[in-house]
């Protein structure tokens, strides 16, 4: 696929890195030239210099037969120009921008053919925001990831010490709960991928991966660990896009206080939310902390744009007694070097966004994507089309479908049934299969399984 990258920031360099393994033909637009020389020190592609809405630029970066463009600069016009002259000057067939200004986004009417032709809008700030109220909606979580409109639900859990499966065979689980339906999807053991069978023994400390509809989420985590409280009090640190909007939808069930530096944004917070706590001061102030009562506090989260403030704050919530700390950082490297040290889940906006690009990009019918352990691994949803002529997968039983080393099938939604999947399930037509895979250079094999031929040997 040949696909035209629009701004080398953070997000652009990230998707870069993740599409350019997959064998697509990438091309990066920036003004910055010495980032994009990094880039291309580091990564196979081509890069272009120029503003990404000039026709000129689009032109030499090769819009004239580009699959697709992906409009991720920092500013939001730019991002919807660059759309609007790649669907009227190159006619584009997919056109996705980063918009992250709620003035656009609350209104729809402009993302439309007639208007501004942008087919889809990413705005890391809301993909960032979901990601942390799941968090905080499962505590004990690494990880909750959303598939068939929130059905299903793949979740990352830490074995503890003293859990009920720990030292026990993965088969045990349907002995413990019987009326539950659950699958193990994978299992990391000091960063190794482990691909559970039932004889699998799960030890304490393993990250495992586990998928159930979501009514089941809480009583599967309660075989792998001891079930932390429900949360009830808040704090954030940061009034930005994320902070904000976190508050929002958090203020009517918890008891939310966020704090700022910034006088004036505090006084607009102040009054444009109902119930939260707006508190002016510095997240890392040790007498703010203590006169907020942060031993009291479920869950701190650290969400301004500076990482090093993100990652001292949380630090210091944790050490005076706050029960989970998480931080928002950008630095791929931050993420790895914080991640269950003394920060309980360090937040990378970059995989949270990827996601919902790759969607977009795999061939097949692929409704989700969730990029998982900072893109070593991937889960899928994808959709079955054809019969049991025209399709890999369709009219087989899950036993007899030539998964790619390293795959396993999770659950298929059916309509309004989530089935967790056993070696005999059958994959019929129109299924939503949701699928886990621990290397994710198999990607091309799993996208090949989905598509439909006119016949196949």
């Amino acid at each position: 696929m040949k696909i035209i990258i629009l701004g080398a920031g953070q997000v652009g360099s990230s998707v870069a890195e993740n599409l350019v393994s997959e064998a697509n033909d990438i091309t990066i637009v920036d003004t910055d030239s010495k980032r994009l020389q990094t880039l291309q020190d580091r990564l196979d592609v081509r890069t272009v210099v120029g503003y990404a809405s000039h026709p000129g630029v689009l032109a030499q970066a090769g819009a004239e037969d580009a699959d697709m463009i992906l409009a991720v600069t920092n500013s939001d016009e730019t991002n919807m120009i660059a759309c609007q002259v790649a669907y009227t000057l190159f006619h584009t067939p997919t056109k996705i921008a980063r918009v992250r200004e709620v003035e656009y986004l609350s209104r729809p009417l402009l993302f439309t053919q007639e208007a501004l032709p942008v087919d889809v809008l990413i705005s890391p700030e809301q993909l960032v925001k979901d990601y942390v109220q799941r968090l905080i909606e499962h505590p004990g979580a690494l990880q909750v990831l959303d598939f068939a409109n929130g059905r299903v639900s793949l979740v990352a859990v830490r074995a503890y010490y003293g859990g009920p499966l720990v030292g026990h065979e993965l088969h045990d689980l349907r002995k413990h709960m019987p009326k539950i339906e659950t699958r193990v999807a994978a299992i990391f053991r000091r960063g190794r991928a482990i691909i559970p069978e039932g004889t699998t023994v799960i030890e304490a400390d393993d990250e495992v991966f586990f998928i159930a509809a979501n009514k089941n989420i809480r009583a599967v985590m309660s075989e792998l660990r001891k079930l932390d409280k429900p949360c009830k009090r808040v704090m954030l640190a940061g009034g930005g896009n994320i902070g904000r909007r976190l508050a929002k939808s958090l203020e009517s069930r918890y008891q939310v206080k966020l704090i700022d530096h910034n006088y004036d944004a505090t006084k607009r917070l102040s009054e444009e939310l109902e119930s939260t706590i707006v508190l002016y001061g510095d997240a890392a102030d040790e007498d703010l902390l203590l006169e907020e009562n942060i031993e009291n506090t479920d869950v701190f989260c650290a969400l301004t744009d500076d990482d090093e403030a993100n990652i001292l704050s949380a630090m210091l919530a944790k050490r005076m007694g706050a029960r989970k700390v998480m931080a928002l950082i950008n630095r791929a490297a931050y993420v790895d070097l914080v991640q269950s040290g003394t920060i309980d889940i360090a937040i990378s906006p970059q995989q949270a966004t990827i996601g919902s690009l790759l969607a977009h990009v795999r061939r097949g019918d692929v409704v989700a994507v969730h990029s998982l352990r900072r893109g070593a691994a991937e889960a899928i949803e994808a959709i079955a089309h054809g019969d049991s002529h025209t399709s890999k997968v369709v009219g087989r039983a899950i036993e007899n479908i030539k998964l790619p080393r390293g795959t396993t099938i999770g659950a298929i939604v059916r309509g309004e049934e989530v089935i967790i999947a056993h070696h005999d399930t059958v994959i019929e037509e129109d299924d939503h299969v949701i699928l886990f895979l621990v290397d994710k250079k198999r990607i091309g094999d799993v996208e090949k399984l989905f598509q439909v031929g006119i016949t196949f040997i």
